[in-house]
Parts: structure tokens; sequence; C-alpha cells
């Protein structure tokens, strides 16, 4: 059984990763309905706490269907730090996370995120106040080192474990690589089988299938496997995930029904919570992960991310699975 702190969270868990403008509640219910055994909140700024930014409070927003949830913060200044976390801590997550791994340069060269990863001493010392300023487990998400010639992390999870935190995720990327090239998890590997480490080590990177996750679980060793881009429209992978892990068998992908209702679920629950203008522009970035790669869909995409009437976007959506269900039904019959 995996823990974080008394957090139970299974003997291998999926976890779903913190997406700045992606894993916002009507996201995170998705996940957790299709498999996801540990959620966390987009990544929030400590500063913008302290300055009580409405938009950054609205995203400490969670709920009791998401359990176990973790917010994530980022932030460099120790003071804003410590009393973002006290306001974190107010919300009651599961987990507070710090981000010292988003390498953004907005966030990164303003000492910030993955930033902190050149000053180590510093990240040390911002993550021990806060481990000693809340009674709820702390965790961090963090990449391998500022570039490959500076790769620290086993130094850096040895140090972090050592003031307190009770888990730590590892992007195999550095930060130079931003999102390109290959993850290395050789060296979220090392961490994991480093005899010092005694806190759960989750792989971030790469893992976009079944096949995918199932070799990295048996060749790297680690206690889960934290998931960001392969679940953007497709929170369906989790479930599949599971299924390939307690039977070796695929499970057949989501029909134009599933795809549509979850579309369709996503749409309602953004306009409740966001209201009817941001819901419906910021739920515009997932339609074409929902509907990729079928035919002859861009005329009905174009109208969907145009479209400012939300009956009007269901009725799409209808039309969509109608549409594109008789295709289907078409293809079977040949």
């Amino acid at each position: 059984m995996v823990k974080i702190g008394n957090v139970e969270l299974g003997d291998f868990p999926l976890l779903l990763a913190p997406m700045e403008d992606v894993s916002d509640p009507p996201f995170r219910k998705l996940c957790k309905e299709h498999g996801a055994d540990m959620v966390y909140t987009e990544f929030i700024s400590a500063d913008g706490l302290v300055h009580e930014a409405k938009s950054t409070f609205q995203k400490l927003e969670i709920f009791d269907y998401e359990r176990p949830i973790g917010i994530q913060y980022f932030g460099g200044q120790l003071e804003n730090m410590i009393e973002a976390a006290e306001i974190i801590e107010s919300k009651n997550p599961d987990v507070i996370d710090i981000n010292f791994g988003c390498p953004v340069a907005k966030v990164a060269c303003r000492m910030a995120g993955a930033g902190l990863l050149r000053d180590i001493p510093h990240m040390v010392r911002l993550t021990e106040a806060v481990v000693k300023s809340t009674k709820r487990p702390v965790t961090v998400k963090t990449r391998l080192g500022w570039d490959d010639a500076t790769i620290n992390i086993v130094e850096v999870a040895e140090r972090l474990q050592d003031i307190g935190i009770q888990a730590l995720t590892i992007h195999g990327r550095t930060r130079a690589q931003m999102y390109k090239g290959e993850a290395n998890w050789e060296w979220i590997a090392k961490v994991k089988n480093n005899p010092r480490i005694h806190i759960p080590i989750f792989g971030n990177g790469d893992v976009d299938s079944p096949q995918k996750a199932l070799e990295y679980k048996n060749r790297y060793g680690t206690d889960g496997i934290m998931i960001g881009r392969a679940s953007i429209g497709y929170p369906w992978v989790f479930r599949e995930i599971k299924h390939y892990f307690a039977t070796g068998e695929l499970l057949p992908p989501p029909d134009i029904h599933e795809r549509v209702h979850a579309a369709r679920q996503h749409l309602r629950d953004s306009l409740a919570w966001k209201g009817p203008k941001l819901g419906i522009l910021e739920m515009r970035r997932h339609y074409a992960p929902y509907l990729r790669d079928l035919p002859h869909i861009k005329p009905y995409r174009a109208r969907l991310v145009t479209e400012m009437e939300p009956d009007t976007l269901f009725a799409i959506l209808d039309e969509v699975e109608e549409v594109y269900a008789g295709e289907e039904m078409m293809s079977l019959m040949l």
C-alpha cells in the first residue's frame, strides 16, 4: 500500500498531474470517474494567495468527491510561501504539493518553479519552512535538474526527504528541455533505488499508453505514475492502464457516445463552475482532444470554438454524436 502520510493510495497509484488551465474541477471530476487515484489542482501562485487575487483563490476550490486531492502551489519568497501554506491548509486538502518543476520563463526565471533547481539551499529552506508550518503532508514535484550539466535530482531527493517531505514526483526532463525530447526515467530509477530513500517516488513524463505504463512500472520500479498530457481529452487513460495491469488486455477505445458524453459533461460542469462566458471560453481548448481523429471533424470543431450560446453548443455536440454514430454503424456493417 502506497501512502502519503496517512493518505492511502493503493498498491500502484495513478495520479493526475497538476496542469495549468487544464486540471480544474470539471476535468478532475472526469479523471476521477475514470480511475485516477489522486488528483491535483492547477498550480497556484503563493504571491497571488497572499495578495488575495480573486482568480487565484478560485483555484483553491476542491470537493469531497475528488479526494484524495493535493493543492499545488509555487513561489520563491519564504514569507509568502509560509502564509500561502496556511491559506491552503484552511481549504482542507489531503496533501500540499510544492511545484519546483514549472519550466516557463515567467516562473522559473523569477526563482520559483524549476528556477529553484539553480539554488538548492534556498529550495530546501523554503520546503522546510512549509513542512514546519502545516499539519498536512507536504510533497514536491520537480525535474532532474536545470540542464544536462546540472542534473542533481539524487541530491535534491535526499535533502528534501531529510527535511520532511512525504513523497516526491519527478518529471524526467531538465528545465532546459521544457517538454521536448524523451523523458529520462533512468534518473528517476536512481532516486527510487537509492537505499537512503524511503518516501514514495512517483515518475512523470511520456506515459501515454497502457503498454508503456506497464513497461515503466516494471523497468523503473516507481511507487506510481503521474499522468499529464496523455489525459487531456482522454480521461479514459486511467481505466485503460488499470485494466491492462489487471488482465494484460487492452480495452477498446471509447466510442463516439462516450467521447461526446465526456465533452458534454465537461462543458456542463465548466458552465456551472466558471459561469457562462468563462466556462464557454475555457472549454474551447478541450474540444479538439475529445474529437481527435474523427474524419471531417474540422467544420464542427470550428463551430464549437466560436459559438457563445450554451444551448447551441450542446446541440452541436448532439449533432456530432448522431453523425458519427451513424458512420461507426456503417463501418461495422461493411
